[in-house]
C-alpha cells in the first residue's frame, strides 16, 4: 500500500515495544507530540502515542493524516473489560466504535454524533479482519512464551480474541457502578476506553482505514487488577508488539 502505516499506541511501554521492532527510527517533532519514522518488514511506518482522551486522540490522528500522508492506521492499547466473558488478558479488536459520553439530547438522540446521523463508526473490514487472525495466533503462542508465573499472576489460561463494539469517553471506568451502568446503557459494548472512537470519527472523515486492538487489563470495576504496570510491562505490551510484527510481516 502506498503511503506509510500509522502504529498508535496508548501508553509509553506499548510504544516502546513497538519501537524496539524497528531498525531505523528516527524522531520528529509536529503540534508538540513526538512522532517516529522508521520501516518495519518492508513497511514505511510512523509511529506515535495517541494521548489521552479523545480530544488529544483526535488531534494525533488528524496530524497523522495530514502531516505524515498516513493511508492507515493501526492502534493497539489497553482497555477495561464490559461484556460478560471479556476477561483480563483477552483482546478486543473493535468492529465499531461509540462514544459512551456523548450526549446531545434532547435536540438529538443519546450517543449520536451532531451533524452526523450516526452514533457508531466503523472499523476498516478487510484490515480488521487480518487484524484479528493476526491476533488469535499471537493468543495462542505467546501466553506460553510469558512464562508460568505472568500466566497464573493474570488469569491468563486460554485467552480469547473477541470482535464487536469499543466504546469511549473522557472519564476513567474504574468502578462497578459505572460498568453497570454502560451495560445497562450499551449491552453490545465489549470493552471501554478514551481514544478509540475519537480516532474512528477522524478517519471517517479522511477516508483513511482504522484497526483497533486493544488487551483487557481489568473488568473497569472496583476489582480492577491493582498491578497495571506489571500487566503492561509483562503482558500488555508483549502483546501489542507480536501483533504488530504478525500484521506487518503477513
Amino acid at each position: 500500500m502506498a503511503g506509510p502505516t500509522a502504529l498508535v499506541s496508548a501508553l509509553h511501554e506499548e510504544l516502546a515495544a513497538v519501537l524496539g521492532l524497528m531498525p531505523d527510527e528516527q524522531q520528529q517533532m509536529s503540534g508538540g507530540r513526538t512522532f517516529w519514522r522508521g520501516h518495519l518488514h518492508g513497511h514505511d511506518v510512523v509511529g506515535v502515542l495517541s494521548g489521552i482522551g479523545k480530544v488529544a486522540a483526535a488531534t494525533t490522528a488528524t496530524a497523522l493524516i495530514e502531516r505524515f500522508g498516513v493511508q492507515r492506521i493501526v492502534f493497539t492499547g489497553v482497555a477495561g473489560g464490559l461484556a460478560p466473558g471479556v476477561r483480563v488478558g483477552d483482546v478486543v479488536v473493535a468492529r465499531q466504535f461509540l462514544q459512551h459520553d456523548m450526549d446531545a439530547s434532547p435536540i438529538f438522540p443519546r450517543h449520536e454524533v451532531p451533524g452526523y446521523g450516526r452514533a457508531t463508526f466503523d472499523a476498516d473490514a478487510t484490515l480488521t479482519a487480518h487484524l484479528t487472525q493476526v491476533s488469535d495466533k499471537v493468543l495462542r503462542e505467546l501466553p506460553a512464551a510469558l512464562g508460568n508465573e505472568v500466566v497464573h499472576a493474570f488469569g491468563l489460561q486460554s485467552p480469547r480474541c473477541h470482535q464487536g463494539l469499543l466504546v469511549s469517553g473522557d472519564r476513567f471506568v474504574s468502578t462497578t457502578a459505572e460498568s453497570a451502568a454502560l451495560r445497562a446503557a450499551l449491552p453490545e459494548a465489549l470493552a471501554v476506553e478514551m481514544e478509540g472512537a475519537a480516532f474512528a470519527q477522524v478517519c471517517h472523515d479522511y477516508g483513511i482505514p482504522l484497526a483497533v486492538v486493544r488487551t483487557i487489563s481489568d473488568r473497569a470495576d472496583d476489582a480492577a487488577h491493582v498491578d497495571f504496570p506489571r500487566f503492561l510491562r509483562e503482558v500488555a505490551s508483549r502483546y501489542s508488539a507480536a501483533i504488530v510484527e504478525a500484521l506487518l510481516r503477513g
